[in-house]
């Protein structure tokens, strides 16, 4: 099973460890792409203080985290599954799983990022900010930077295994699974049960928990279908949309009233 998650908006503080290591980062292939990526962020963020956070989409408040960007290439690093915080990353709470959960966390889980394309929670990066939404000067878009590696390094790590895709739409510009991949591939959306609507923090935690709850069991569903059973024996309401037609993703509508 592959897990694909979003990045976190805020992030923690960069350590004191050893800097960053680019070839040290899972998906190898990406690491051309993401020295492209890394050095115009830092050459942007150590010129114009005011374009960059034009172009980061930064407030005034936020012009600590251009800063912070020019320091990308040394200052000490983290596992990613540390730097990452907010509400999907509180309930999944990697700290505090087992030892098993923790090496299946290691293996199945990435996270998407404009800056790194996507990483491994046991991967060590520093603090940053550059969304998915953004565009630098010389590269474009990063959401079109990131396809044509992706492409190619994605269906790779994927394997032959379930994907459980739980980003964002911005992130999920990035990478789209297509045929036999997509056909093993769940999208999942969380709906506050009595309205039907998406609600940021029942989406966030709930995907959080989710994610949780499938580590510390062991489960690691070999498709869909067996995801779908293996939520409802975890006790979640879900409801499944089957793929429309061959090399479609599945979309599985988990159903919340409150969040605990």
């Amino acid at each position: 099973m592959l897990v694909l998650l979003p990045p976190s908006e805020g992030k923690a503080s960069s350590g004191r460890g050893a800097p960053l290591k680019l070839e040290s980062l899972s998906l190898p292939g990406l690491t051309e792409a993401r020295e492209a990526v890394l050095g115009e962020l830092v050459e942007l963020c150590a010129g114009d203080e005011g374009k960059a956070r034009e172009v980061l989409g930064l407030s005034e408040g936020l012009r600590g985290e251009v800063g912070k960007n020019t320091e990308l290439r040394t200052a000490g690093a983290r596992p990613a599954g540390e730097i990452y915080t907010g509400v999907l990353y509180d309930a999944l709470e990697l700290s505090s799983l087992d030892t098993a959960a923790k090496k299946r966390a290691a293996r199945q889980l990435l996270v998407f990022s404009g800056l790194w394309g996507a990483v491994g929670v046991a991967d060590r990066i520093p603090s940053y900010r550059c969304s998915m939404g953004v565009k630098l000067p010389g590269l474009g878009a990063l959401g079109a930077h990131w396809r044509t590696p992706m492409a190619a390094a994605l269906p790779e790590a994927a394997g032959n295994g379930l994907v459980l895709d739980l980003r964002s739409s911005a992130y999920a510009a990035a990478w789209k699974p297509k045929g036999e991949v997509a056909g093993r591939t769940a999208s999942v959306r969380v709906l506050h049960a009595p309205t039907r609507k998406v609600v940021s923090h029942f989406n966030k935690a709930t995907k959080g928990r989710i994610v949780r709850s499938l580590l510390s069991a062991g489960i690691a569903p070999a498709g869909p279908a067996e995801l779908v059973e293996a939520l409802r024996d975890l006790g979640y309401v879900v409801e499944v949309a089957p793929p429309k037609g061959a090399g479609k993703a599945w979309t599985l509508d988990v159903l919340v009233d409150e969040i605990h």
